[in-house]
């Protein structure tokens, strides 16, 4: 057995244990909402805050990392807007939903447990690098394409301005834990200043628990979404982002020249299936919730077995 099957194996026991706790109503609905909100607002920004403090960032500038895991967001989201729009025929807002269903990886939640599981600190530490601009770029995506569909299918009656958008994005960035928690992690390292003990143990209890809860808390969230239909489309958004996206990733990696561990680190995280923000952005543009609820179901169960089979191939290329 790889060594790295049996960190996959307890990973996606624990979705599965929450899922199933949420199915039998082993807890109330208001329990698996709570953990999510203690994990995104306190946990995971505790754990990025410490992270981006104090890791030892030693593999050099990482603009080479975000070079190799970006183009495999842009190819992918590209495939699939492509796809949705000219293969099964949907409107421009529905283009958009499958690109981040099909590009936006759940490095959070997810990525956070599994990369420790499988590379320890230092592949944390890598992770971080890309967790650390990934949702400002994502989000900003997001924006923009948003007001474009909204445009193209004549669903806009008023158009924002530059202005507009550019406060309401920073809004949004700026309001969000996990930013909020990488920004004072960046501002302790710059400073040079050291984090008292005491405040640096209750830092690394809570943020200690972030993985575990987090896989807990994703089952029993998966569990309210779940398969809604258009399975023929949502089939072929999870086939570009366990498939084509790792493959994109893995290319680029070789290309530039990436230190092994971050070209693994980069392959893993291109690998993991999408999150809750491919559904939250649907819901926000008001179409293809269902696209995203059961694209990000599917995925999650085929990641199980695909995110294995990257890192086999990385294991052996790399």
């Amino acid at each position: 057995m790889p060594p790295f099957a049996e960190t996959i194996l307890v990973v996606f026991t624990l979705i599965a244990i929450g899922y199933s706790a949420a199915a039998f109503k082993v807890l109330k609905p208001a329990t698996g909402d709570g953990l999510s909100d203690f994990v995104f607002t306190i946990a995971v920004p505790l754990l990025l805050f410490r992270i981006i403090a104090t890791a030892s960032f030693d593999h050099g500038a990482p603009w080479s990392l975000w070079a190799a895991y970006f183009t495999s967001v842009l190819v992918t989201w590209a495939s699939a807007h492509f796809i949705i729009r000219a293969g099964f025929g949907r409107d421009a807002r529905s283009g958009v939903v499958a690109g981040v269903t099909a590009a936006f990886s759940n490095l959070v939640l997810l990525g956070l447990p599994f990369i420790t599981g499988v590379y320890g600190e230092d592949g944390l530490a890598v992770l971080s690098q890309l967790v650390s601009v990934h949702l400002a770029i994502m989000m900003a995506a997001s924006v923009i394409l948003f007001e474009w569909a909204l445009k193209r299918d004549g669903a806009s009656t008023k158009s924002k301005t530059k202005v507009e958008l550019l406060t309401g994005f920073l809004r949004q960035l700026f309001s969000n834990p996990l930013i909020i928690g990488i920004l004072c992690g960046s501002l302790v390292r710059v400073s040079g200043l050291e984090i008292p003990q005491v405040a640096n143990r209750v830092i690394g209890s809570l943020g200690g628990v972030a993985g575990p809860v987090a896989l807990f808390a994703m089952g029993v969230s998966l569990r309210g979404y779940g398969i809604r239909g258009q399975v023929p489309q949502a089939v072929s958004l999870v086939t570009l982002k366990l498939m084509l996206m790792p493959a994109v990733a893995l290319g680029m990696a070789l290309l530039l020249g990436l230190p092994e561990l971050q070209a693994k680190v980069v392959v893993a995280a291109a690998s993991l299936p999408a999150g809750v923000n491919s559904w939250l952005i649907a819901t926000r543009l008001g179409t293809g919730q269902r696209l995203a609820s059961t694209s990000m179901t599917l995925g999650t169960a085929l990641a199980a077995a695909t995110t294995g089979l990257w890192l086999l191939i990385t294991e052996a290329i790399v």
